[in-house]
């Protein structure tokens, strides 16, 4: 067979947790025909998302170097750092990665070019990750030479082969990633006083508030990449803050007001102490009773139904992809305490930081609906590393 002049790398890798256990793939093809040369997933224990993402690059240029020796070569990948900062235009500045960044410079031979190709377009490395992390596949193959390690009965014999852990994907099975930010401080929050969704006094994000949310945009820069949308509640200080994470991460905005706060009624833009004073009664049967609404007000159960019905329209919408949700502390810790299963009374034991960052993952969940039978946190109430909880007095 002639040897292809010309070839694609299509690589890409992935970490559960990030960092979590992490595995790459790479894809090797004839960029004439095509045609598959060579192919890889494997797992490289506890990493993150970028590093796996550099580990799958890497091998596909080992791939090039072994099976299409004198090729020029095209890098096809969905992440945009990667592509960016090995195509010259953006610094390394993690170790880890500015070592693979090394180890691909070295490997990839002179006129090598980098392309971003949307997610969609790199499913083939990406199955391969995958297989690697869910145990039905590792290691180089060749198609005609090796078997497939990914063909129907191998993934049958990795299934049977260990019982399901309810927080794994399960091979062919996707997650759908939310990225949960609360939005920043307004005069109402930094004065602790209780404020409530569209119906209540709505003042506009504070410029501490407004620093927050920058802050939090530099910290997920490197999500732009992955993120399919922002979607927002509609109450101001959450659209502004959704708009500024929007202008930072390069991502469109939507509203889905079922992410709205609750409803206060008439304690709306009262302080504990206040609401005490004037309405202790209710205030005092409220606390005890997930039923009772504020005069004027929601309970906390019809809370969790519209944050539940707007949580099944975000992963039907939104299916595999990662969504960045803004929104404030009711919805979250409702949102939070379903992916635990935990019942709704768990909410009056989380705390949750303004401008903080909670991710949770669903797995599509056939006969479960669009929400899934299974779900997991990744991340709680995460701060910037600049601000932290302890010493800025958010707790």
């Amino acid at each position: 067979m002639t040897a292809p002049t010309r070839v694609v790398i299509e690589a890409d890798g992935g970490a559960r947790g990030n960092p979590g256990p992490a595995a790459y793939g790479a894809v090797l093809k004839d960029a004439d025909t095509g045609a598959v040369l060579a192919e890889e997933g494997t797992t490289i224990g506890h990493a993150s998302n970028n590093v796996a993402e550099y580990s799958g690059l890497v091998a596909g240029l080992k791939l090039a170097a072994e099976h299409a020796p004198g090729a020029s070569i095209e890098v096809r990948m969905d992440s945009k750092l990667v592509v960016e900062q090995m195509s010259g235009n953006w610094k390394i500045k993690h170790p880890d990665m500015r070592t693979l960044a090394l180890e691909a410079n070295r490997l990839a031979p002179s006129g090598t070019t980098y392309t971003w190709v949307p997610r969609a377009q790199n499913a083939h490395a990406d199955r391969l990750a995958n297989e690697a992390l869910d145990g039905a596949r590792s290691g180089v193959t060749v198609p005609g030479v090796d078997p497939d390690p990914s063909d129907d009965e191998a993934v049958e014999q990795a299934e049977d082969a260990a019982p399901p852990a309810r927080g794994w994907s399960r091979p062919g099975e996707t997650a759908t990633t939310l990225v949960l930010v609360r939005h920043g401080v307004t005069t109402h929050t930094s004065a602790k006083r209780f404020s409530g969704g569209l119906g209540g006094d709505n003042p506009p994000l504070s410029e501490e508030g407004r620093d927050q949310i920058r802050a939090v945009g530099d910290w997920l820069a490197p999500l732009g990449e992955r993120a399919t949308a922002i979607v927002a509640s509609p109450v101001r200080r959450t659209r502004e803050s959704a708009d500024l994470l929007g202008e930072l991460l390069g991502v469109a905005v939507s509203e889905e007001p079922g992410l709205a706060e609750m409803e206060f009624g008439h304690w709306d833009g009262l302080t504990f102490p206040e609401v005490a004073e004037r309405h202790g009664p209710e205030l005092e049967a409220w606390l005890g009773d997930l039923d009772l609404a504020p005069t004027g007000g929601e309970s906390f159960r019809q809370v969790q139904e519209r944050v539940l019905a707007a949580l099944d329209r975000v992963l039907a919408d939104h299916a595999g992809g990662t969504v960045v949700l803004v929104s404030h502390v009711t919805p979250i810790k409702v949102l939070v305490a379903q992916a635990l299963e935990a019942p709704l009374e768990a909410v009056f034991r989380m705390e949750l930081s303004p401008a903080s960052v909670t991710v949770l993952a669903w797995y599509a969940g056939g006969e479960g609906g669009p929400r899934g039978p299974r779900a997991t946190m990744r991340l709680y109430n995460a701060l910037p590393p600049a601000r932290d909880a302890f010493t800025s007095g958010a707790w």
